[in-house]
């Protein structure tokens, strides 16, 4: 089981100028085949757009995408993680944030993204709760009786 980000990650970043269209955006998105790319300028993320901002934050609202840009609709100052931060840290944030997607920063540097796939295919290593190794068969729960 991974212990690290850098061991669950995926490696690399697709980035789009914050002033790059929503149109742009998703045409970088459908042809990487993701859900999100980060906004950025000279290696500062600013912000992380997916395709579910696009959706809700502009054309729901009619704004025309060959117009808006990235940093218009994207979140911005995003929580991030470092390579060497450990799975359940990142998954913690996750659910402290209500994010999927984290960057991962390593000496102020893009290096990669964590998504809840990541965590989700990698599960964290926990210790069995005390009470496990004292129930006998038949006493798990939902376990019909004899």
């Amino acid at each position: 089981m991974a212990d690290f980000v850098r061991e669950v990650m995926t490696p690399g970043v697709v980035a789009v100028r914050p002033d790059a269209s929503l149109v742009e955006a998703a045409q970088l998105m459908r042809a990487q085949g993701i859900g999100d790319v980060l906004v950025a300028v000279d290696g500062q993320v600013l912000g992380v757009l997916t395709d579910r901002d696009i959706t809700l934050r502009a054309v729901a609202d009619g704004a025309d995408p060959l117009t808006v840009s990235a940093q218009a609709v994207c979140t911005p100052n995003p929580v991030v993680v470092g390579p060497d931060d450990t799975v359940s840290a990142a998954a913690e944030l996750m659910r402290d944030h209500a994010v999927r997607r984290l960057p991962v920063l390593e000496n102020g540097h893009l290096v990669g993204m964590v998504s809840l796939g990541d965590l989700a295919v990698s599960p964290v290593s926990r210790p069995a709760p005390a009470f496990i190794d004292r129930m006998g068969p038949g006493t798990w729960p939902g376990t019909p009786p004899d």
